[in-house]
């Protein structure tokens, strides 16, 4: 099995069972996404003090890529600073546009999104779980891919 095929079968396992799936009762703040070009919406929802990320879940209607980025990225953030996630942020963004991490910074799980890169409209499904959780860091809200 190569690599190509390892990561297809994570993005197909997180998209059919998402983890941290559903509500998260003890929230200090959530997010709305939504991606108008496929219809793909979701809500972030971060347990977060002034400065850790105690959970994060998500809820939410879309493509593969979108829920598996969603799923992914709960279990990514657990535990983390809120400089932490601002840099995973980052990461996961330059990763799918194709752009080069800052000091070669590994990826780790996120790398499977790194062929999101050759689709474009498929960005925007990628990313739209991460546009909510950096609404969701800095209070609430709403946000679009548009």
């Amino acid at each position: 099995m190569d690599v190509r095929e390892l990561y297809q079968d994570m993005i197909v396992d997180h998209s059919r069972s998402p983890r941290n799936f559903g509500p998260l009762e003890e929230a200090t703040s959530s997010a709305d996404g939504y991606n108008p070009l496929c219809g793909d919406r979701i809500r972030v929802w971060v347990d977060a003090d002034a400065d850790t990320i105690r959970k994060v879940s998500f809820e939410g209607q879309g493509c593969a890529i979108s829920t598996a980025s969603a799923s992914i990225m709960t279990e990514m953030l657990k535990g983390k600073t809120r400089d932490e996630a601002a840099r995973l942020i980052d990461l996961f963004h330059d990763l799918v546009r194709g752009e080069n991490s800052p000091g070669g910074t590994d990826p780790g799980k996120l790398a499977v999104f790194a062929g999101v890169r050759d689709y474009p409209s498929r960005v925007k499904c990628a990313v739209l779980a991460w546009h909510a959780l950096k609404a969701a860091l800095e209070g609430g809200g709403r946000v679009s891919t548009e």
